[in-house]
C-alpha cells in the first residue's frame, strides 16, 4: 500500500509536465513571432507603420505579463520586454531588405533629386526621387535605404516588390547579397526572447496561497 501511494504521488506530480511544456513552447514561439511580424508590417506604406508599431508594443507588453505576472519570473520578464522592443526594431528593416533583394524584381533607375527634410520636431529625413527605365517615378526614404548616400544623377538599381505592396528598395548595384550582421542580430534577438520565455515557463513559480490555520 505504501509503495502504491508513492507511485501514485509521483504520477500525479509528473502529469502536468507535458501540458506545461506545450504551453511554454506556445508562448515562447508566439510572442517573438508576433513582434517580428509587427516589425515587418511597419515597413509597408499607407499608415502601416503605426499598425506595425502597435503590434510590436502589444507583444512587448504581453511578454513581460506572461513571464512576470503569470509565471512569476521578474528577471525573465524584464529581459523579454527589452528584447522584444529591440527585435521589432531590427526585424523590420532586415526582413524588408532580405525579402526585396532576394525576391524583388531588379529595375535600373536614375536619381533625379536627393536631399533631406527637417520636420517640426527637428528630425532629419532623407529622400531620393528616382525615375526607373520605364519612366515611372517614386520617392524613397530611409526605410527604402535612402540615407543620403546617392547623389543627383546617380545610376542606381531598384528592387521592386512583385506583389506591389512595398515601396522599392534602392541600391548602388544589382547585388542581391544581404547584410549578415543585421540578420544575425535579428535571429539572435528572436532566439534570446524565445529562450527567456521558455526558461520562465519551465521554471515558473506557483502563486502563494494563504489558508486559515486549523483550530485545535
Amino acid at each position: 500500500m505504501q509503495a502504491f501511494g508513492i507511485s501514485g504521488s509521483a504520477e500525479k506530480a509528473a502529469s502536468p509536465r507535458p501540458r506545461r511544456t506545450a504551453n511554454t513552447l506556445f508562448w515562447a514561439a508566439l510572442i517573438p513571432t508576433v513582434a517580428t511580424v509587427g516589425g515587418f508590417l511597419s515597413q509597408y506604406p499607407y499608415g502601416m507603420l503605426w499598425v506595425g508599431i502597435l503590434i510590436v508594443l502589444a507583444a512587448a507588453a504581453a511578454g513581460p505579463i506572461v513571464a512576470g505576472s503569470v509565471w512569476n519570473r521578474a528577471g525573465a520578464a524584464t529581459l523579454v520586454g527589452f528584447s522584444l522592443l529591440a527585435l521589432g526594431l531590427f526585424a523590420g528593416s532586415n526582413l524588408n531588405e532580405t525579402y526585396m533583394k532576394q525576391l524583388g524584381e531588379r529595375t535600373g533607375a536614375v536619381v533625379v533629386e536627393a536631399g533631406e527634410r527637417v520636420n517640426h520636431k527637428g528630425d532629419v529625413r532623407h529622400f531620393c526621387k528616382v525615375v526607373d527605365d520605364s519612366g515611372s517615378r517614386a520617392e524613397l526614404g530611409d526605410i527604402q535605404n535612402c540615407h543620403g548616400q546617392f547623389a543627383t544623377g546617380r545610376r542606381v538599381v531598384l528592387f521592386e516588390d512583385r506583389l506591389g505592396g512595398l515601396d522599392p528598395w534602392i541600391e548602388a548595384t544589382d547585388n542581391r547579397g544581404v547584410d549578415p550582421l543585421g540578420l544575425g542580430i535579428t535571429g539572435g534577438l528572436y532566439a534570446l526572447t524565445a529562450a527567456a520565455l521558455f526558461y520562465a515557463g519551465q521554471r515558473r513559480r506557483p502563486e502563494l496561497e494563504f489558508t486559515r490555520p486549523r483550530r485545535a
